[in-house]
């Protein structure tokens, strides 16, 4: 058997078709979607499978190569990320897209993929370079730095949504590098103490459209009256279609005759097929529909979790378990902004919304988990430092 046949034999199979029938959902998901589009809801579908296939090919080739040479792509991804995330800023659109012979695509997304990637590979390597690096503080340190600076340039873009992401992204990344729990409590004693701080300070001077956004969420939890017909439209009607779905819901692809706000139009349109892609597919399926997804999900970031507790080292472990926190806190904004459980953000469903570039990237960062369950048996030429004692005290 050849080497690359014994890769291809031994890859987590269960993750690839979880991951294979969430796009094939999000396809048939965006054609019903878009179809109140100039286009129609065909020529977003055709345009998401192309870019689940391109996505596959990046899946497979990602997989089936080392992780240990994948992972110094962190540095010129890292980089190039926060260029074009300077970039973006100053263009001052308000989706901050950047857009190459035809290609638009959010730079913040390359951001935190390379964030991700180049840690794994400093909290590792470090270490073995001088034991200085092993101490907890500096590890922290490391860690604040490099995830510290996209998400203060992503907060000055006012893009509230994304700079949430690296906040589980950045905890979840301490928690698998071994940083010791006294630490982790510490920092996240202070987190909390700063919330206030950052509403009532750094979010008015970041975002307005933010903090706009917390105080109308806040509103309808607590039953104010709020202007359905304005601010309080989108999550208005967007909740409403969800919660009148029922067990089976109105049909795909469902009209007006029965039922369907999306169809008259009532959940936002122009954004049905990425944002509020849950919506539809909540008021058209219903509750078992928004389960079966939910259940892929979670297969998904089970897998996820599997492959980082049998990785080979740090490294491994970092890459699987930061792409769970990522993968989960959009998941978490994207379908909490539906239900109400979140301010909008704006934010899309991994896999399913229609995304373009965002599909390839995770489909990226899903052959790279794929990378360490492959090669977790391969030898390593530098045994990984004994992972530290984690204490309180």
């Amino acid at each position: 058997m050849t080497p690359l046949l014994r890769k291809i034999l031994g890859m987590n199979w269960l993750l690839v078709l979880t991951m294979l029938g969430l796009c094939i959902f999000g396809v048939y998901a965006i054609e019903s979607a878009a179809r109140h589009l100039p286009n129609g809801g065909g020529y977003y579908a055709e345009r998401q499978k192309i870019w689940i296939i391109g996505g596959c090919v990046v899946f497979f080739i990602t997989a089936l190569i080392d992780y240990k040479w994948i992972r110094w792509l962190g540095i010129p991804m890292y980089l190039v990320g926060l260029a074009l995330m300077v970039v973006a800023m100053a263009k001052g659109s308000e989706v901050h897209q950047l857009t190459f012979g035809g290609l638009s695509f959010q730079p913040t997304q390359l951001g935190i993929a390379g964030g991700i990637v180049l840690l794994s590979a400093l909290l590792q390597d470090l270490p073995r370079l001088n034991p200085f690096f092993r101490l907890p503080f500096i590890k922290v340190g490391i860690i604040a730095v490099l995830a510290g600076i996209p998400f203060l340039v992503v907060v000055k873009m006012g893009d509230m949504g994304s700079a949430m992401v690296w906040l589980p992204v950045t905890a979840v990344i301490m928690f698998a590098a071994g940083i010791p729990y006294r630490y982790l409590l510490t920092m996240g004693i202070i987190g909390f103490g700063c919330i206030a701080l950052a509403y009532f300070i750094v979010l008015p001077k970041a975002s307005e459209r933010g903090a706009n956004r917390i105080e109308l969420y806040l509103a309808m939890l607590n039953k104010r009256e709020v202007d359905i017909n304005g601010d309080a439209y989108a999550p208005y009607w967007v909740s409403t279609a969800i919660g009148k779905a029922g067990w089976k819901g109105d049909g795909w692809n469902a009209t007006s005759e029965s039922g369907s706000l999306h169809d008259k139009k009532y959940i936002p349109w122009k954004t049905a097929h990425n944002d509020f892609i849950f919506a539809v597919i909540g008021e058209e399926q219903g509750f078992r529909g928004s389960l079966m997804l939910l259940t892929g999900y979670a297969m998904l970031l089970i897998q996820c979790l599997f492959i980082a507790f049998y990785s080979r080292d740090s490294s491994g472990r970092i890459i699987s378990a930061a792409v769970v926190a990522l993968l989960f806190a959009h998941i978490f904004e994207n379908i909490g902004m539906c239900v109400l459980l979140t301010p909008i953000t704006g934010i899309p469903l991994p896999l399913v919304s229609y995304s373009g570039t965002f599909v390839v990237m995770c489909m990226f960062l899903l052959g790279l988990v794929q990378s360490v369950w492959v090669h977790r048996n391969a030898e390593v030429l530098v045994e990984d430092e004994e992972k530290p004692e984690r204490r309180f005290i």
